[in-house]
């Protein structure tokens, strides 16, 4: 059965940094593209950034350049690095798989339960 937890999110003020982390369990997932997606209060679920099976990256506009997505494929785990944080942050962070590098959620297989990062002005 395919798994994927989510972790490290939290409280923090703006202009803080969290390391959210994503373990996926119950098959290998290095020949496949991670994602995060967020889902803030009242919004619908947008795109943050995603990482192919070979590396390549794709950013969100709002996350380029304070975010940093990376894997580590002998551990199955994707991590967000997200420094500069800012109250619009605010969100429910979900891990997400799929076959390649996409920015909508219906192209992903298989999601986390998500963590919530809460960043306080």
């Amino acid at each position: 059965q395919v798994q994927l937890v989510e972790s490290g999110g939290g409280l923090v003020q703006a202009g803080g940094s969290l390391r959210l982390s994503c373990v996926a369990s119950g098959r290998t997932f290095s020949a496949y593209a991670m994602a995060w997606f967020r889902q803030g209060p009242g919004k619908e679920r947008e795109f943050v950034a995603a990482i192919s099976r070979s590396g390549g990256t794709n950013y969100a506009a709002s996350a380029q350049g304070r975010f940093t997505i990376s894997r580590d494929k002998p551990k199955n785990t994707v991590y967000l690095q997200m420094n500069s944080l800012k109250p619009e942050d605010t969100a429910v962070y979900y891990c997400a798989v799929g076959n390649l590098v996409r920015v909508t959620a219906d192209e992903y297989n298989y999601w986390g339960q998500g963590t919530q990062v809460t960043v306080s002005s």
